[in-house]
């Protein structure tokens, strides 16, 4: 795979990112000029969030059908109007409303990328694409809340909005020039709702598979809890400024990088069960030291943010192993089955981001345990789907429309 298009689908992937990670820093901003309470502003991260899960459930399955590229186009316009939308809002309603739209267009992307790398690529190479593609993907959050900051500092709240819309705008020409049809048309689905709908219960009914996506999610949910509860970790129980919100995504998304490093490097020296057996010990171990971290010890830096650096590379190892597993045995419907995989990760990033974070925000000890619980329950999932019979390869043959 030529290295400009793993920078596209990188760039693709990482734009749901970015809807969250820039605009973090403004949140107690828009509180105050909407005279809004911090959990009402909660709302707009949630309503992407949500909205975002519930269309994920849509772009793969129009890709099925309609091909890669016209759902990645229609995506990217789609978000960068309504992204607009959100930096001229002149309420907090208007702008929760804006939120909730580009989390419809957001997953366009994010969704499809993944179908297109196994689309053109499959096993072992599929497996370092994907490593390669959280390479990059990691960068941008990671300088992502650094530029909010700085934005937020200069211009004001409603740049970070006009920024992003730049930045999808450049993609969607990026995209229209350089992206070519991954999914030929004999190999697409007629979209009818019967079929859509049977289609649908065939991949999100089969045990093993949801099991398998709920522990890919969960080993992500750590990421989720520091990431939604940033403003009150960094401002509030860091005691930081808006401009230092690098001391958190830094090394988040630093140990995501170097994770995806590793997980390129092992996948042709180990064996898979290894390799997410390495990620699990890492997540586990990680989780227990920032409890004891937040249990002895006044927050302070760097030794309160060295767990959450190891936690997300150790999440990094394992992730597109986990994935492939999945993804595999659906080969003709893979965009239905990463939309799935992409609705059980947003859908709990909106439960975590909207019901649990706010119950542990001004503790770093609430923070920690949430992280150890979702561990646990990833590896839970894991072994469970294990002992649970795995189905045959699916070999999804296509449904007949009814005449």
């Amino acid at each position: 795979m030529a290295p400009y298009l793993i920078v596209i689908l990188a760039a693709l992937s990482m734009l749901g990112a970015l809807s969250i990670d820039a605009y973090l820093p403004a949140l107690p901003a828009i509180a105050t000029q909407f005279s809004s309470t911090p959990h009402a502003v909660q709302l707009s991260l949630t309503a992407y969030v949500f909205s975002f899960a519930v269309m994920t459930l849509f772009h793969g399955t129009l890709s099925d059908s309609l091909g890669r590229r016209p759902v990645i186009l229609g995506s990217l316009a789609g978000y960068f109007l309504a992204t607009l939308g959100a930096a001229f809002s002149n309420s907090l309603e208007m702008l929760i409303g804006f939120r909730l739209l580009q989390g419809v267009f957001a997953g366009g992307g994010a969704v499809v990328a993944r179908a297109v790398v196994v689309d053109l690529l499959s096993g072992r190479k599929a497996h370092r694409a994907m490593s390669a593609i959280n390479v990059v993907f990691g960068l941008a959050p990671a300088i992502a809340p650094i530029l909010g900051g700085w934005l937020l500092f200069q211009f004001g709240w409603r740049s970070i909005f006009i920024a992003i819309a730049v930045f999808s705008l450049l993609l969607l020409l990026a995209c229209i020039f350089a992206l070519a049809e991954s999914l030929p048309p004999e190999k697409r689905h007629p979209f009818h709702l019967r079929t859509v709908l049977a289609n649908y219960w065939k991949v999100g009914s089969h045990g093993y598979f949801v099991l398998r996506s709920a522990s890919t999610a969960l080993a992500f949910s750590g990421i989720m809890i520091y990431v939604s509860a940033a403003p009150d970790f960094v401002l509030g129980i860091l005691g930081l400024s808006v401009t230092d919100f690098g001391w958190l995504f830094l090394p988040l998304i630093g140990g995501m990088v170097i994770g995806s490093f590793l997980a390129g490097w092992m996948s042709h020296r180990l064996k898979t069960p290894l390799i997410i057996s390495i990620s699990f010990t890492i997540m586990l171990l990680s989780a227990l030291a920032n409890v004891i971290v937040a249990l002895c010890f006044e927050p302070q830096l760097p030794w309160v943010v060295i767990p959450l650096m190891t936690y997300s590379l150790g999440s990094a190892i394992g992730t597109p192993a986990m994935s492939m597993i999945s993804l595999e045995m659906f080969p003709r419907l893979r965009g239905m089955a990463a939309s799935l995989q992409t609705f059980a990760f947003m859908m709990l990033f909106a439960i975590i981001s909207g019901l649990i974070v706010p119950r542990l925000f001004g503790s770093p000890l609430k923070l920690a345990v949430g992280t150890a619980l979702g561990v646990i329950l990833c590896i839970l999932c894991w072994i469970a789907a294990s002992r649970a019979a795995k189905p045959e390869k699916i070999s999804n043959r296509r449904h007949k429309s009814p005449s």
